[in-house]
């Protein structure tokens, strides 16, 4: 006969860790990350009205939203704060010809595909996966980005955003859909 302290580690071990791997300290959320340059995405979205898709140009037409150059930067910052110490890397970057070296701060496991056009496409909105980036001073993963969080969202689309009239939309929800 298998004692308690047998049956607890087998069944509770699983159990803590599934729990374990489910917590901030693990999926990161909530946790900052320091950028090359100080950014506020405050300002520059929600005083200058500049939309998610400016910067990260790559989100409506590939599986990555990408990093922005210093280019798209210095498409403004060649006028406004031409001299502002903060700018230093932009502009280094810039006459050096070498990219800002952006940390990623939404993170998915190397094991799992993910396509951000065909979010876009289908109407999600940056902020069900980002959060309001637009309150931010430093951006911050927001949402734990599990396959809870993802499933929730395939299963039930028309809960978490609106699915713009007309589109049929009928996300994955098996296990090849995400892990290819």
């Amino acid at each position: 006969m298998v004692g308690w302290g047998a049956l607890l580690t087998v069944i509770g071990g699983p159990v803590l860790l599934m729990t374990w791997v489910r917590t901030p300290w693990v999926t990161l959320e909530g946790e900052r990350v320091d950028q090359p340059v100080a950014f506020d995405h405050r300002h520059h979205v929600r005083d200058d009205g500049i939309d998610c898709r400016y910067c990260h140009y790559d989100a409506e037409r590939s599986a990555h939203a990408g990093m922005p150059e210093t280019a798209v930067c210095m498409g403004c910052h060649s006028q406004v704060w031409t001299e502002s110490p903060l700018l230093e890397p932009v502009r280094r970057s810039w006459f050096e010809r070498s990219p800002i070296r952006w940390r990623h701060v939404t993170l998915v496991p190397d094991f799992v595909y993910f396509d951000h056009h065909v979010h876009v496409r289908s109407g999600v909105p940056c902020e069900r996966c980002h959060g309001r980036v637009d309150l931010m001073a430093s951006v911050y993963q927001a949402t734990p980005m599990d396959m809870g969080f993802c499933l929730d969202c395939h299963r039930d689309p028309e809960r978490h955003f609106d699915v713009p009239r007309g589109l049929d939309v009928h996300p994955p929800v098996h296990c090849t859909g995400c892990h290819r």
